[in-house]
């Protein structure tokens, strides 16, 4: 794949994802968490570029969104979205669903729909997804117990690319490999001359030993598992309690886990532990074996009667008195008792084997002497054998555990990988079930007959949208108290109404609901039918009015509205605010009337819905929210836009209200001006 055929992906970031093994697949497929992996890209930028690939593959230009609050209303929906994901990946993800008019991308998103809400999401699921997150390679770790040996240059500067965890040497002959060997527990020769040599040490001639990283640092895999094992067991329990079917068997994965430590080294293994705490407990273990010696030797001492003749005090005097011909004479029974207590409590305390217990005799010497003290050299030599058997035993259990993980690691990619999906999964269908939502339906040619086509329109070439029930998430009430709104146009609309009444929200719901379809989602609505438009233009209410250059250049927004796609839908909030309201009506006017000549869909907003409509040159629908009365000083609306009805002001209604058993007529007179 060309990466930089990518929207918005330069040389730099397709430099980055060639280093992805599966880079092409992760693309196909939105893979932020592999993508993420990429050197330098954070988990959004991977969603930015995951986002843009799939433009790519359906053609699509992303020019959908086409003003800022149309892009704020997009936001709004991500937000609602991550809200109901557990997972920061979860969070990022949802950021490659976008609204577009392409059918092949509404349509992939759409099935994808369909298996997401089929979902139930279970408790245990979301609680176990919390632990979840995409897996991190391990953080650099050294291996000083073994080297590799060539003696060539170029193979030299491929072992230490391939194995940064391990030194490389270079040596010349059998000379040079014999005094590695007594350097590192292991010498991993690379070279096919090496083969049969006779070497003492653990030397291994491994030609092959590039294309078998795995057994050559097992610590690398460890390292991966050990450093990833609270995600990869989260995983696990995602897809347990969500009844997924996993890509691996999860009871031998956690045998296998089980039987790696945080840090990466090898636990359960009883020998291992044997061996490791042998060598660390040896020093203390055989200076209490030299103190039982010695109580014993004090207490033989101390209940003997032992004589001296004058000419034995005087050869120890002469001797420096040494003790060691009285003891030979006197206690040499207790002294053997004695050693051998020291030697049993070396034997017993470190639990060594048979042949280790040879060392525990030799430690402690025949030859009387007080105290007793141990020979030095043995313990060493001991505590070397000791050594040697727990770095070949933890190595051989390494490779080992090393080759049942290799063989997971893409079963566990898969495992964790699918987990996130859930999430993303989850908040979708979470998102469908809190807000009552359900598929709308594109349709070639829309009848918004029983709403209210614009008369004179056919069902043939009805254009627009249709929503039944339609309830906004983004007002500030809870959702279960928002009134249902139903609302149908086809064509040049001008919708009017009181203030406060709903006229701005109608104007969300119909972006939300828009942008929600188009994304190939669920809508907060009973029923929704819409043509798959080619742009969203939501121009927000201008606070105030604009001076001559923002008056300009608002005008030169709007002039780009009459050149382009004839399927666009256009939601203007108050665009008379822009300057004096008698030239606003012109200028709206003049608006609609390229929209209508363009057969866009449009929705206008204005109190200046009858004005405009005598002012423009074709019969434009207006359509109304009913205010229904005041009671209690609050405002009484019917939320739901009348077709073909010029709603009344609250003025209006505040003066009719006035009127209402007023004798002086003063009330009619002002009423009969509206």
């Amino acid at each position: 794949m060309e990466f930089e055929a990518i929207p918005g992906v330069g040389e730099k970031t397709a430099a980055a994802l060639s280093e992805l093994d599966d880079a092409e697949r992760a693309l196909s497929e939105g893979d932020v968490a592999t993508l993420a992996r990429a050197p330098g890209l954070s988990e959004g930028r991977a969603a930015a570029v995951a986002r843009g690939a799939i433009r790519r593959r359906h053609d699509d230009d992303g020019g959908f969104l086409a003003t800022d609050r149309a892009r704020e209303i997009y936001d709004d929906v991500l937000g609602l979205l991550r809200e109901r994901t557990v997972t920061d990946y979860a969070a990022k993800r949802v950021a490659t669903l976008y609204p577009t008019q392409s059918a092949s991308r509404i349509a992939e998103v759409r099935a994808f729909v369909d298996r997401a809400t089929e979902r139930d999401p279970d408790p245990a699921a979301l609680d176990a997804l919390d632990g979840v997150e995409p897996l991190a390679p391990p953080s650099p770790r050294r291996v000083r117990d073994r080297c590799l040996a060539t003696a060539d240059a170029e193979r030299f500067a491929a072992a230490e690319e391939a194995f940064p965890e391990l030194s490389v040497e270079v040596v010349e002959d059998t000379r040079g490999l014999a005094e590695l060997a007594r350097s590192y527990s292991t010498v991993v020769a690379l070279d096919e001359q090496f083969a049969g040599v006779d070497v003492e040490g653990d030397v291994r001639v491994r030609p092959d030993a590039l294309e078998h990283p795995d057994e050559i640092v097992p610590e690398r895999v460890l390292a991966f598992f050990a450093e990833n094992r609270s995600r990869i067991l989260a995983a696990a329990e995602v897809h347990e309690a969500a009844g997924m079917d996993a890509p691996c068997d999860i009871d031998a994965l956690r045998d296998a886990l089980a039987r790696l430590d945080d840090d990466g080294t090898i636990v359960g293994d009883a020998e291992l532990d044997r061996l490791t705490t042998a060598v660390d407990d040896l020093d203390a273990t055989v200076a209490t074996a030299e103190s039982v010696a010695n109580d014993r030797l004090r207490d033989a001492i101390r209940e003997r009667d032992v004589t001296i003749e004058g000419t034995d005090f005087l050869s120890l005097v002469e001797q420096g008195a040494r003790v060691d011909s009285l003891l030979d004479r006197e206690l040499d029974d207790e002294y053997d008792d004695a050693v051998a207590a020291a030697r049993e409590h070396l034997v017993d305390a470190l639990d060594l084997r048979p042949e280790e217990a040879d060392f525990a005799e030799r430690a402690f010497p025949n030859d009387p002497a007080f105290p007793v003290e141990h020979e030095s050299s043995v313990v060493s030599r001991l505590r070397t054998e000791l050594k040697a058997g727990r770095d070949r035993r933890a190595a051989r259990l390494k490779r080992e555990l090393a080759s049942d993980l290799s063989a997971l690691r893409d079963p566990v990619e898969a495992l964790v990988r699918d987990a996130l999906e859930v999430d993303v999964a989850y908040a979708v269908a979470r998102f469908a079930d809190d807000f009552d939502c359900t598929l709308p339906e594109f349709v070639d040619g829309l009848d918004t007959d029983a709403s209210g086509t614009r008369e004179g329109g056919t069902a043939s070439d009805a254009h627009g949208f249709l929503i039944e029930g339609g309830r906004s998430p983004l007002l500030d009430v809870a959702f279960g108290e928002v009134d249902p709104v139903d609302y149908g146009v086809s064509g040049a609309t001008l919708l009017s109404g009181v203030n406060s009444g709903g006229k701005t929200s109608t104007l969300d719901l119909v972006a939300l609901v828009v942008v929600l379809a188009q994304m190939g989602l669920p809508v907060p609505a009973e029923r929704v039918e819409l043509e798959r438009f080619s742009e969203l233009h939501y121009y927000a209410k201008t606070q105030g009015t604009l001076d001559a250059g923002a008056f300009e250049s608002t005008l030169r927004d709007f002039r780009s509205l009459a050149d382009g796609a004839t399927n666009r839908l256009v939601l203007v909030d108050e665009l008379e605010s822009i300057t004096e309201p008698g030239a606003s009506a012109k200028i709206v006017a003049g608006i609609l009337e390229a929209l209508d000549e363009q057969a866009a869909t449009a929705v206008f907003v204005s109190h200046l819905a009858g004005e405009i409509r005598d002012a423009a040159d074709f019969d434009v629908a207006v359509d109304g929210i009913q205010a229904l009365g005041l009671e209690d000083g609050e405002l009484v609306v019917n939320r739901s836009p009348v077709k073909d009805h010029l709603a009344r002001s609250t003025p209006e209604l505040i003066v009719e209200k006035l009127a209402d058993g007023d004798e002086s007529g003063f009330y009619d007179r002002l009423l009969r001006k509206f």
